[in-house]
């Protein structure tokens, strides 16, 4: 079964792959295995076996059914380009994008490298928008791995933001989501490294949205941003550009 959502650049989340490992220092405190664990022991099915990655078949079924057109994030419980779900399946998850056109789909995914090497094999619709998270500047050959995809929409996740991205190049980006850490252990965001990004994305005409600064504040509403302004996004989809306020 596919939820609503509470994270605010989509509406719903589907999960056809479940489960997970740490590749980088962003998922030091995953809040996907947090859930999972409770999941687990809540007795829910798809957790039986916790954040060991598994695939589901029967959720293949659930995005026909949902006839209102939604934005959906694939797999916010897991990476479908994990070294461990199969490439069929893989084919299989796009399989029912493309044959479900009402909806937009987004993906995020760590496994930069196993995308570009799948994507070529893939069909792309215009429906789906593929995404790559990226928390340092370490880690931001995932980008150059992005570019390469042929995705109507390339998007950034900058979520956990650990540090500044000195040698960010929008290139070929058409959205980027900025926040910071928040849960047990979270980790600071300074208010620099975010204006450095807004300014990035302004100077370069790529639609910006701050998600939350994190760590043991409250979620920011829009009363704590200076103002907002608009970007267009392919499809007639809008994203909200936010001036980050002080911090």
């Amino acid at each position: 079964m596919g939820s609503t959502s509470s994270i605010e650049w989509t509406e719903a989340t589907w999960n056809p792959v479940t489960g997970c490992s740490k590749v980088s220092p962003g998922c030091l405190n995953c809040y996907a295995e947090r859930m999972a664990r409770r999941l687990q022991a809540m007795g829910n099915p798809n957790y039986r076996d916790g954040f060991e990655v598994r695939v589901h078949d029967h959720m293949l079924t659930v995005p026909p059914t949902w006839a209102k057109a939604r934005m959906v994030f694939v797999n916010s419980m897991g990476d479908l380009f994990h070294e461990d779900v199969p490439t069929d399946f893989i084919r299989r998850v796009f399989d029912v994008m493309v044959r479900t056109p009402r909806h937009t789909y987004q993906l995020l995914t760590k496994r930069a490298d196993r995308l570009a090497e799948i994507a070529p094999n893939l069909t792309w619709p215009e429906n789906v928008w593929m995404g790559v998270t990226v928390e340092d500047n370490e880690h931001l050959n995932r980008v150059d791995r992005l570019t390469h995809v042929p995705s109507a929409v390339r998007f950034l996740s900058v979520e956990p933001l650990l540090g500044q991205l000195r040698d960010l190049n929008l290139e070929g980006v058409d959205w980027v989501i900025v926040g910071g850490e928040s849960g047990p252990g979270a980790r600071p965001m300074q208010k620099r490294w975010v204006l450095d990004i807004r300014d990035t994305c302004m100077e370069q005409g790529v639609a910006f949205f701050f998600k939350q600064w994190g760590g043991t504040r409250k979620k920011t509403s829009g009363r704590e941003l200076e103002s907002r302004t608009w970007s267009q996004m392919p499809h007639g989809r809008i994203a909200v550009a936010h001036r980050v306020a002080k911090h």
